[in-house]
């Protein structure tokens, strides 16, 4: 158990048995948790594994090819990214899966009298058109179709996140308590780890045999630079991780670097900043790859969560400008910069020099660039950042008028640790319950 009472989550299940002892467990030991397994395995039929049907029949409702390319669109689109042709082929498989889930908890939820209506659904998309596109759901239909997907789509995932958190607010919740004594427990423990650092990590994990490991290297390495070029980590990590964290985007959530219980990653994971990637890394059983959401120490403040009064000073640039002139143009504005004397002086100065000031008296120092978080720590009221920018956004600096400083701790509140607890065992009981409805389908493959 962790400080938060919740269940470790290891980097992956191959990890999870090599802690256990139980990597490369003899036919003897399997014989003896049920399965009769001969020593040589000899297939009756042809067994490809590179042979994927795309369709399926799940309960007498149909998964078609169309549902599957719309989902993949989606997917496409959401992330802004070209699917490389390799990697086409298992997307259009975990695709599948997610579509079969979706349909079970649809099914489910109908056969206990909790059927979701056509107009529960429709709200949903209009309310997801508005929020997250700024459209209407006639536009939305549109965009939908000029990306290859459908609001067809769309509306069957809704339909079947509208399930699920039905049935489980119904059939999982009200029977899940946890005391004022646990929460207790879990404040004390990280009253006596305060001050230590703790990290919120995000993990790929994909599984690898000594006839694969070359394959799936490859494919990591291609993950690597499509995340190295603004791809989304929690895409990919539900899309490809094996770990049993794909479901969350591959959070780990908030852990100790030797809960990782692995000294490769161990190592890894202590050396990167804040937003920064490690891997691939080759771990038992195949590769991880790791990406360092943010780090923080227990129980004290942090110096990010300071609000910022600040002035940006800018100074752009006609297009097509020389890039000498540029350079010329912005070593005269680091010096008048550097001339200003304060906040006070600043719009004057700024207007003398042909500059923009924007103000902002409510600014977290976290929400800044990663890059530019570090530099503001360290001024003074009346100070700039140096000048950056280029010829075509032009240039600009940030002048410090005033900070406001965490007066708490940071940490969970005894509610916010009540719900984090509460929520980790809603979430357990649910993969229980999804995994008894995947037991007892009836799936035909097309």
């Amino acid at each position: 158990m962790n400080r938060f009472g919740k269940t470790i989550r290891l980097a992956s299940t191959a990890a999870t048995l090599a802690v256990l002892g139980l990597v490369g467990a003899s036919v003897a030991q399997a014989q003896e948790d049920g399965f009769q397994l001969p020593g040589d395995i000899n297939f009756l039929g042809q067994a490809d594994p590179n042979v994927r049907r795309a369709t399926a029949r799940v309960n007498g409702n149909i998964i078609t090819g169309t549902d599957v390319d719309h989902r993949v669109a989606l997917i496409a689109a959401s992330n802004n990214m070209e699917i490389p042709a390799e990697e086409m082929s298992r997307l259009r498989l975990q695709v599948l899966r997610n579509l079969i889930d979706e349909t079970l908890q649809v099914q489910e939820a109908a056969s206990l009298d909790m059927e979701i209506t056509a107009e529960e659904v429709d709200q949903a998309y209009t309310r997801f058109a508005v929020e997250q596109f700024n459209l209407s759901p006639e536009d939305m239909d549109a965009y939908l179709a000029s990306i290859g997907s459908s609001a067809r789509t769309v509306k069957r995932q809704i339909q079947g996140e509208l399930a699920w958190d039905r049935l489980l607010r119904r059939n999982i919740a009200p029977f899940v308590n946890v005391s004022s004594e646990e929460v207790n427990e879990i404040v004390d423990r990280m009253n006596a780890a305060r001050g230590q650092f703790e990290y919120r990590i995000g993990e790929i994990y994909m599984a690898a045999t000594p006839a694969t490991r070359d394959a799936v290297l490859s494919n990591a390495n291609q993950i690597v630079a499509q995340l190295r070029q603004g791809g989304s980590f929690a895409a990919y990590a539900r899309q490809f991780s094996q770990a049993s964290t794909a479901v969350v985007g591959g959070d780990l959530g908030w852990i100790r670097i030797e809960q990782l219980q692995n000294p490769v990653l161990e190592a890894a994971a202590r050396d990167l900043a804040p937003g920064q990637l490690a891997g691939p890394l080759e771990i038992p059983g195949g590769y991880s790859l790791l990406l360092l959401i943010d780090r923080r120490q227990i129980g004290m403040a942090d110096p990010r969560d300071a609000v910022l009064s600040l002035k940006q000073i800018s100074l752009d640039f006609p297009p097509g400008i020389p890039e000498s002139e540029f350079q010329l143009r912005a070593e005269q504005f680091a010096a008048a910069v550097a001339e200003i004397n304060g906040c006070g002086d600043a719009d004057a100065r700024a207007a003398a020099m042909g500059a923009e000031v924007i103000a902002n008296d409510e600014l977290a120092v976290r929400a800044l660039p990663d890059a530019l978080q570090p530099i503001m720590l360290e001024l003074n009221v009346g100070e700039a950042t140096p000048p950056f920018g280029d010829v075509q956004q032009g240039v600009r600096v940030l002048m410090l008028c005033g900070r406001d400083d965490p007066s708490q701790t940071s940490g969970p509140e005894f509610d916010e640790l009540m719900n984090n607890l509460e929520n980790d065992r809603i979430n357990r009981r649910a993969q229980r319950y999804l995994r008894d409805l995947r037991r007892d389908a009836v799936i035909d493959y097309n």
